[in-house]
């Protein structure tokens, strides 16, 4: 074992040359009040080093990032205007957020499922999953999102009404196009037939519509503009389908709902629309990469119930955001957040110092719990480790010291006395520490006494 110079080298070589003993450092006091030595000493300090720049490493890394970024929809629609207004609140907790246009559910998506493309969260309706994917989370649902079918001509109360039309099905990429023409093939209308399928923009379906070059156009929030939407409720000559079999479609795909506008709720001097009408259409749910950091995901969802939690034409208030579970699993921090809210830190201090003490208490808490019981248990462990060295010495003493005084064969009494100064030369170049001089100095006056007595013997 190596030792420190400072020790007590119980040799006496210190003392019988009378060099002063020198001014005591650090490493000496600690290795002094603690009694272990100096490559114990040593190796504890790194170990504690190491420990606390771990600590400070995961405390660093485990800070929620300044900005993230949101995938939304098309400029001007509901899910852009949506991630707008999240990035307004998340604003006055000092977080940026990055809103990036895309053409819809189903690019949001994607763009969620490419490790390659920097984006963190984002609008997708429900049923675009085709069965959910492993490393993405939902935080919930936000909001209903109808699907509103606009025609032309003589009223239509099927969607079969609409083979050998021109219809306006949305862009690639967005997810009305993608559940228009599900419902579609499920009324027998497929690309490629005797109907004209049109991927258009929102904004250029809905004026070919208004103009008559187009019979029948799909549009939902998460493409189209209020604006659009309402001046195409509003347009004298332009019908919005009711969904007469809206139960039977929920019946048949799941992810779908039965959404009502009562008689004149869009305009009651105008009484549109003129009759109820039920629509159909999905939920849309904020999904996020499993990655997120928890309390971004609890900003998130604060901007959300924010947000969606009003009373709409199409809600009730408080109905959303809501725990509900489709193809993606909630994750383990939005079920911690509807069951009870915000964390402690963050519900009544600014955002940057509940994060701070809650990496504090996270991080550095744990690890002082774990690293005061293991720096207290070593130098007992190395005084231990001491006490059964000086042991086994007397031990070994005791065994001899009986077996020569029993001993009446010269020969073998001469073996013995050689295991005697075996013994005494191993004590003697024991290195421990000055904690220790009083046993190790004992050990040495006994092994003394015995080969005084064992010579006195001897001789008589």
């Amino acid at each position: 074992m190596s030792e420190d110079k400072d020790a007590t080298d119980l040799a006496g070589q210190t003392a019988a040359e009378g060099i002063p003993a020198a001014r005591p450092n650090l490493l000496t006091m600690i290795m002094e009040i603690f009694g272990v030595s100096r490559a114990v000493t040593i190796a504890v300090l790194l170990f504690a080093v190491l420990v606390l720049a771990g600590a400070v490493f995961v405390f660093v890394q485990s800070a929620p990032p300044g900005a993230i970024t949101i995938t939304s929809g098309p400029e001007g629609s509901i899910f852009h205007a949506n991630a707008l207004r999240y990035a307004s609140i998340l604003a006055r907790h000092g977080v940026n957020v990055n809103v990036l246009t895309s053409e819809g559910s189903l690019e949001n998506l994607n763009r969620l499922c490419d490790p390659s493309f920097r984006v963190d969260a984002g609008f997708v309706q429900c049923g675009m999953t085709n069965g959910g994917t492993g490393k993405l989370i939902s935080l919930g649902t936000t909001s209903h999102q109808p699907l509103l079918v606009f025609y032309r001509g003589a009223p239509v109360e099927l969607l079969s009404g609409l083979a050998g039309k021109r219809i306006a099905t949305g862009p690639v990429g967005s997810g009305t196009r993608s559940l228009a023409l599900t419902l579609l093939e499920a009324n027998g209308i497929k690309p490629g037939g005797a109907t004209t399928l049109l991927d258009w923009e929102p904004e250029r379906e809905h004026q070919a519509l208004l103009d008559g070059t187009i019979d029948a156009a799909f549009l939902m929030g998460e493409d189209a503009s209020l604006a659009v939407i309402r001046e195409l409720m509003l347009a004298p000559a332009i019908h919005l389908l009711s969904f007469r079999q809206a139960v039977g479609y929920t019946r048949r795909f799941s992810y779908l709902g039965v959404i009502e506008f009562p008689r004149g709720v869009i305009n009651f001097g105008r009484n549109i629309p003129p009759e109820d009408v039920y629509l159909v259409g999905p939920t849309v749910e904020l999904i996020a990469r499993e990655n997120l950091h928890p309390a971004l995901s609890d900003l998130l969802l604060g901007a959300a119930r924010e947000l969606h939690g009003k009373a709409t034409l199409l809600q009730q208030k408080g109905e959303f955001p809501a725990p509900l579970e489709h193809d993606i699993p909630l994750s383990a921090d939005a079920v911690r957040f509807y069951k009870s809210g915000t964390g402690f830190f963050y519900r009544y201090l600014p955002f940057w110092l509940a994060s701070l003490t809650r990496r504090i208490i996270v991080v550095f808490v744990p690890t002082i719990v774990l690293l005061i019981p293991v720096l207290r248990s070593i130098p007992t462990l190395y005084r231990w480790r001491i006490r059964s060295r000086l042991y086994r010495s007397y031990r070994a003493l005791l065994t001899l010291e009986r077996e020569l005084f029993a001993a009446s064969d010269p020969g073998k009494r001469e073996q013995l006395l050689k295991r005697f100064d075996e013994i005494e030369e191993a004590v003697n170049q024991m290195k421990v520490p000055a904690s220790f001089a009083d046993q190790f100095y004992g050990l040495r006056g006994h092994i003394g006494f015995v080969r005084q007595m064992v010579g006195t013997r001897g001789k008589g």
